[in-house]
């Protein structure tokens, strides 16, 4: 463990050097419960551009929506967060009205001026102004997909929005209105099942005007929201450190932990019951890309959590897949969970060669060899059938149509005109580029080279073109990509989340990343998207879902199950599919983390 310990420090001290003073963080005062943390690479803590996991992560610590998922229960359900209570729903469904919290702050922050830079009181105008701005066609948010068509007058402002001219923010919209300082209301075009799972979502948290006009195109990296934290420092690409937000202490703002759980909960989960939040002081994360130096920080206390990587398999787990005894000897806990997540492989659909061809698509379906990568991720994940998860309504487990077979393959790809590979007219073998978002991962290029040799046994050459995070997104939003993959992390817990990717009014920029377009499809969608949860709907889904799988425009890859790892000292930790606001409710036994270290380096 020496060895360990010595290169931890050597990687800390690259990363220092990297980033410059600011990148190690400050001592923990006494008594301080700071969280240490990796991170992914972000493109910012705007809202609106909230379209990936890492930055919704970020966004989220500072900011808030009208409702939050309730921490611990089981089934998913969502509860008041900045709203006193969930909606006044009226007979016809179609008019939501919130109550406004009173009393709730926005955190100090030079941009509020008229107050010499004490924050201002929420009210219900900030939430009409910051939908305005997901609407706002010059931001070209991946999000606008939650209300395209949904709200009276706001498509009408969208497409206002889309000229050389500075957007008129006064304009009025219908359906979307402060009916006095703390009322909020929602006209809807028609009914939107939906809408309560969309307000708990980072795009739609509440933004104060005054710091998108104070920072311009710096707002971006200078948060100020409501939240249980701030940003205190922001080393892009190094690292990110919060602490509380000290507005709320000042302003006597009272959030509490749950007081109730889901059944088989462990009640130690419930030992701070009632208790206000937050319990940390301080959150600093590194971007930490490569999964051995994750892992080397976890196992020396350095990281309070981790998940596992395919090559420390091995390390975490003995023959009867549980954990090691010399993990558990050093207090470190493990928690498996099903997730709502799915990876694939996408087409975009508006390239000339594989977007027009779908048998070509489909033969690199059956080409897609299950088992072999069930095996190389150590069986942490199944193949999926389709684009709906298990466990949401509206999956079916019926065999996938396009499941592996390389004898189909090879026919299929002859009779998409690439007879073993090759276009005759050239007689060169096709070649495809595949965009990758993780280019530092050598986890990610390892799976790159297998899916590469899957597709070389039918004659197809893959070139990988590997991207920082950011800079893939930004191929993706302008319709660059020939194929890429990615992976679907649920918003929320209804089939409609997974469907509305392949929508045509979705598409690039919006989540519709491959550009898929059937109007057979849009038509079942336009008309499950108004139905409430039932037989109708779910048969409606399933539809789409063959549609879907029938043209292809994704290989499915991976339905994962989640491996948490984390320290003893790791206090109120559940896996939740939407993690989003959640930190609030960790606690760090500082004590015990202290004692813990005293004892490792005893032993070492």
């Amino acid at each position: 463990m020496l060895v360990v310990r010595c290169l931890l420090v050597f990687l800390i001290l690259l990363l220092a050097a990297g980033c410059g003073r600011s990148a190690l963080h400050q001592p923990e005062t006494r008594g301080e419960a700071v969280y240490y943390g990796a991170a992914a690479r972000i493109r910012g803590f705007d809202p609106v551009k909230a379209g990936d996991v890492a930055s919704s992560l970020a966004i989220s610590k500072v900011y808030e929506g009208l409702l939050q998922y309730a921490y611990l229960e089981r089934p998913y359900c969502v509860e008041p967060l900045l709203a006193e209570a969930l909606p006044e729903v009226s007979a016809d469904g179609l008019t939501y009205t919130f109550r406004i919290r009173k009393g709730l702050f926005f955190q100090d922050d030079p941009c509020f001026a008229a107050t010499a830079g004490k924050g201002r009181e929420l009210t219900a105008e900030d939430f009409v102004y910051s939908i305005k701005r997901l609407a706002d066609a010059k931001n070209a948010s991946s999000g606008y997909w939650t209300f395209n068509n949904r709200i009276v007058g706001l498509d009408e402002f969208r497409a206002a929005s889309s000229g050389p001219e500075p957007t008129d923010y006064a304009r009025d919209v219908e359906g979307l209105r402060a009916l006095d300082r703390y009322t909020l209301q929602f006209r809807l075009k028609g009914l939107y099942p939906q809408l309560l799972w969309v307000l708990a979502m980072p795009y739609v948290v509440a933004v104060p005007c005054e710091a998108v006009e104070h920072y311009g195109r710096e707002f971006v990296n200078h948060p100020v929201g409501t939240g249980p934290f701030i940003l205190q420092s922001y080393r892009q690409n190094y690292r990110y450190e919060f602490v509380r937000n000290p507005k709320w202490k000042e302003t006597g703002r009272v959030e509490l932990f749950p007081s109730s759980a889901a059944p088989g909960d462990s009640s130690e989960l419930l030992s701070d019951a009632g208790r206000q939040v937050p319990f940390l002081d301080r959150i600093v994360q590194y971007v930490v890309e490569d999964a051995s130096t994750s892992w080397l920080m976890f196992l020396t206390g350095g990281l309070e959590s981790a998940e596992i990587a395919r090559d420390n398999w091995d390390a975490v787990f003995n023959e009867a897949r549980q954990l090691n005894a010399d993990l558990e000897e050093r207090g470190i806990e493990l928690i498996t969970a099903p997730t709502l997540d799915v990876y694939f492989t996408g087409f975009n659909m508006d390239d000339p060669i594989v977007g027009r061809n779908k048998k070509l698509r489909q033969a690199m379906s059956c080409a897609f060899d299950t088992e072999a990568w069930i095996q190389f991720q150590s069986g942490r994940v199944r193949r999926p059938n389709g684009p709906i998860p298990p466990g949401v309504a509206g999956y079916s487990d019926r065999e996938a149509p396009f499941s592996f077979d390389l004898d189909r393959a090879r026919k299929l790809l002859a009779e998409a005109g690439y007879p073993e590979g090759k276009d005759p007219a050239t007689d060169r073998r096709l070649q495809l580029t595949l965009e990758i978002g993780s280019a530092d991962n050598p986890e990610f290029r390892q799976a790159v080279e297998l899916f590469a040799h899957f597709m070389e046994r039918i004659g197809i050459v893959i070139r990988p073109s590997y991207n920082n995070r950011p800079s893939f997104f930004e191929k993706l939003e302008r319709r660059q990509a020939q194929m890429f993959n990615l992976s679907w992390i649920a918003d929320y817990p209804d089939a409609e989340n997974f469907l509305q990717l392949f929508y045509s009014p979705n598409s690039s920029p919006g989540p519709n990343r491959a550009n898929y377009s059937n109007p057979q499809f849009d038509q079942l969608y336009e008309k499950a998207r108004t139905l409430t949860d039932g037989p109708e709907r779910t048969e409606l889904y399933r539809q789409m879902a063959d549609l879907v799988v029938e043209d292809a425009p994704w290989i499915f890859t991976s339905n994962p199950l989640a491996y948490v790892l984390h320290h003893q000292w790791l206090k109120n930790y559940k896996y939740h599919d939407f993690p989003y606001g959640m930190f609030k409710y960790y606690k760090v036994d500082t004590v015990q983390r202290a004692e813990w270290k005293v004892t490792t380096n005893e032993h070492e």
